[in-house]
């Protein structure tokens, strides 16, 4: 595909470092010359400078040959703007704006061919605010992402000691769950991947990944970590468009705490919390604060400021001083990959949790879900099986019939729709039917496209 990206800011940078490493042709367009000087010198990508509101500047980056454009620029005026010239003068087909106004919505008239002509609203700190509310959600795991409308869980667990899965092989854990919905379609130990088979022997330590269906997640999660208490304390460190999302999402659900460096921040967000939240005005790196507000009694401290380095302080400090779990939102890729694991539970990279919702308007085929995975390197992936065995790679074949790329596998497979619908585990003799919903595992990205093509049918289906 033929793409442009408007804004070579972190989450910009991140989405083309992503779509440039599986062969598309990528031009980047931005105001700084040294910006995308660096990322020139780093991507297989073209980088234009200028502003990408004007005809002529996208007519530079190849606009009227273009198949899509994501506008990542700082100001949602700006690529509402970019995404209504990219479609009415030069037709580009799929436009995606990343908008951080709620008052954008995808799919009503003001965003329409009409309107400001977006195609998908991506917002980033919506994403994230979502992201996190999982991890509350399920304090066992280190990621839980949804598939199938909700009907299935892709849970990322680390194995601890002492729990039923710990130095016992896959098959064992599966007889020990017989009631349970589940596969285990990765394992990873010290960073390397390891055979996800029944012989294969799990040690406290190894990171899982398991598909269940939703409603027997916490069964399987209980199972791979022992049960964590509920989160019912929470101390915020930031209270941005995140912070304030997520203090938000969690009024009813958890007693929350939110410090705010910025005091006129903080008045505003008094404002908009309900009287029972305590909004506090100060340095969440600063120890004494913490210790006076009772840091080791909170299930879960977040750490989520702009600043990458405060968050990693205060998040490590919280830790140090009895917090239960820590997370911090950590912007830059290469400090997330360093702090991933390390005295920071989790640590949240904004740009991948993004980068999922993108990739599943960019896969080809009938692919309704995308979520990256191990900081981008792996996949799950989510498509329908449409056609019959003439029009179809899929439709009327058995699971032993259908030829993957090497390392990828099947996860799950959901049959129907709403309250009828199954969830299946494929086994070898599994015949996949017409409208079935299959959770593919992809553990490299190269992979993609040959998993992308079994989900395309031939020209003589019409659907």
């Amino acid at each position: 595909m033929n793409i442009i990206i408007l804004g070579a800011g972190r989450v910009g940078e991140s989405v083309a470092e992503s779509l440039s490493s599986e062969q598309n042709g990528i031009t980047v367009i931005d105001q700084d010359p040294a910006r995308l000087r660096q990322l020139e010198e780093r991507l297989d990508l073209r980088g234009v400078v200028g502003n990408g509101i004007q005809p002529s500047v996208l007519r530079e980056a190849g606009a009227q040959d273009a198949d899509m454009l994501i506008a990542c620029a700082a100001l949602d005026e700006s690529n509402l703007v970019v995404c209504k010239v990219a479609h009415d003068v030069f037709n580009v087909p799929v436009t995606i704006a990343r908008v951080r106004s709620p008052e954008f919505v995808e799919g009503e008239t003001l965003m329409s061919k009409t309107g400001f002509a977006v195609d998908h609203v991506i917002c980033p700190e919506e994403s994230v605010m979502r992201y996190i509310h999982q991890l509350i959600d399920y304090p066992e795991a280190l990621q839980v992402l949804s598939f199938a409308e909700g009907r299935v869980c892709l849970a990322a667990v680390r194995v601890t000691g002492g729990s039923i899965l710990a130095n016992r092989t896959i098959a064992e854990f599966r007889e020990r769950l017989p009631v349970a919905q589940m596969r285990v379609v990765a394992l990873y130990r010290m960073d390397t991947e390891m055979p996800a088979e029944p012989g294969t022997r799990v040690l406290p330590g190894d990171e899982i990944f398991v598909l269940a269906a939703a409603d027997q997640i916490r069964l399987v999660l209980a199972a791979l970590h022992n049960l964590d208490q509920p989160v019912q304390r929470v101390m915020i460190a930031g209270g941005g468009k995140v912070g304030l999302r997520l203090a938000r999402s969690l009024v009813k659900q958890c007693q929350v705490k939110l410090i705010e460096q910025n005091a006129k921040r903080c008045d505003y967000l008094a404002s908009q919390l309900p009287t029972q939240m305590l909004v506090l005005n100060g340095d969440a790196v600063e120890e004494d604060l913490l210790l006076e507000e009772n840091v080791s009694e909170m299930d879960l401290f977040l750490a989520l400021t702009s600043d990458d380095e405060d968050n990693i302080m205060s998040a490590m400090l919280a830790k140090r001083l009895g917090a239960r779990r820590v997370m911090a939102l950590i912007n830059r890729r290469a400090y997330a990959d360093m702090m991933q694991g390390s005295t920071i539970d989790i640590a949240i990279s904004p740009a991948q949790t993004v980068i999922g919702e993108l990739l599943t308007h960019i896969r080809r085929g009938d692919v309704v879900a995308v979520h990256s995975l191990r900081r981008g390197a792996a996949e799950a992936l989510e498509g329908i099986a449409r056609g019959d065995v003439k029009t179809s790679r899929l439709v009327g074949r058995r699971v032993e019939e259908i030829k993957l790329p090497e390392g990828a596998r099947f996860g799950v497979i959901v049959r129907g729709e709403g309250r009828r619908s199954e969830v299946l585990m494929p086994h070898h003799d599994t015949l996949i039917e017409d409208g079935d919903h299959i959770v593919i595992f992809i553990p490299n990205k190269r992979l993609v496209r040959e998993v992308e093509r079994l989900f395309q049918v031939t020209a003589t289906f019409f659907g």
